[in-house]
């Protein structure tokens, strides 16, 4: 694989390649990629040969976009670029909770807001891929659809996906857009790696069902699947790398066991462990591109090399039964036990 072996996201036409450059890093900020370097990872990536450049409103304040729009007209690789941002989180927020309530969440005044706001600072009139940050707990599901299904109308966006949602929220805009024969949800963005799995109950069988795909977010589970940190080390070896959700919450005993089976793995290749854990998650079924950031050029080099390692079956199986998660009632329910039961004691396979 390359990340020219092109492939389309979801039950739609748009091509993409396996790996998204995420770019969370570039702008302002003491961790993040400064302006010459955010562009030397953008060249990199494009020369590879992959297309998928993935930012949001809030990143850097905005100055990610700003960036990301100079680098793709520089490039005159607007109509070759898949141009992905994201709406849903308020910059205006406060402590005190003196923010605008209409700058934030999925309803239709902020959807058009932030989008006209990202257009701006994107210097395009359309974005390829529109997603739903984070899911507001109070918007009707039916009014976003709308909003979006709006947009892809007028030709301001041509997709949209939802990113960090249950998984009854997608599925209820899929069935709704399907129901009326309108633009529906093409993609799930989810925290996906080796050491998150929790999405595999829910939310990979609604998306199979509604012809969504799973684009993972934090594959290498905030640096922690590289390997570069040392168990039971303190200071800055001991905390995630980087503007994080996780805290050190990576740092289970379970999650330790599951990094010594990649890293055996890894030494098998003769490739660093995140190309291990990288290739595993481009390789499981449902997902579409998997996003990747980087901070140097380096990174990036290595990031884009998982693309060409080929896991085996016996290596895929230790990587899955290592990492394997614990099901609850519903996931359980899939067991061949229980179909067992249902079906007189008949193995019956699904599609």
């Amino acid at each position: 694989m390359s990340l020219t072996a092109y492939r389309t996201l979801g039950c739609s036409g748009l091509v993409v390649s396996p790996l998204a450059l995420g770019t969370m890093t570039f702008g302002s900020g003491g961790w993040n990629a400064d302006a010459p370097t955010a562009r030397a990872i953008f060249d990199a990536y494009r020369g590879a040969g992959g297309n998928v450049i993935d930012t949001a409103d809030i990143y850097a304040g905005g100055e990610s976009e700003t960036l990301v729009g100079q680098f793709i007209r520089d490039s005159g690789a607007r109509d070759a670029v898949v141009l992905a941002t994201k709406f849903g989180f308020n910059a205006t927020a406060t402590a005190s909770g003196g923010g605008n309530p209409h700058a934030g969440g999925a309803g239709a005044k902020n959807i058009h807001r932030a989008l006209d706001a990202s257009l701006q600072r994107l210097g395009t009139d359309y974005v390829d891929l529109y997603w739903m940050h984070v899911w507001d707990g109070v918007t009707p599901v039916a009014e976003i659809v709308q909003t979006l299904g709006d947009l892809v109308r007028a030709g301001k966006i041509r997709y949209f996906g939802f990113s960090d949602m249950p998984a009854w929220v997608a599925m209820q805009a899929a069935t709704i857009a399907a129901e009326r024969h309108v633009p529906g949800p093409i993609a799930m963005q989810l925290e996906y790696s080796l050491v998150a799995r929790d999405i595999e109950a829910e939310h990979l069988p609604a998306a199979r069902a509604a012809g969504m795909a799973v684009m993972p977010w934090s594959p290498l589970a905030g640096g922690f699947l590289t390997g570069k940190y040392r168990r039971g080390a303190t200071g800055d070896t001991g905390r995630l790398s980087g503007a994080n959700p996780f805290g050190n919450s990576k740092f289970a005993d379970r999650n330790w066991a599951i990094l010594d089976v990649v890293k055996a793995v890894a030494g098998e290749l003769g490739r660093p462990a995140g190309q291990v854990a990288l290739a595993w998650a481009m390789a499981q079924p449902g997902v579409g591109s998997t996003l990747v950031g980087a901070r140097t050029r380096e990174q990036l080099d290595s990031n884009i090399a998982a693309a060409t390692i080929r896991l085996d079956d016996d290596q895929l199986a230790r990587l899955d039964a290592a990492s394997a998660p614990t099901p609850g009632f519903t996931a359980a329910l899939a067991a061949p036990a229980v179909r067992r039961l249902i079906f007189g004691g008949h193995d019956v396979a699904g599609w």
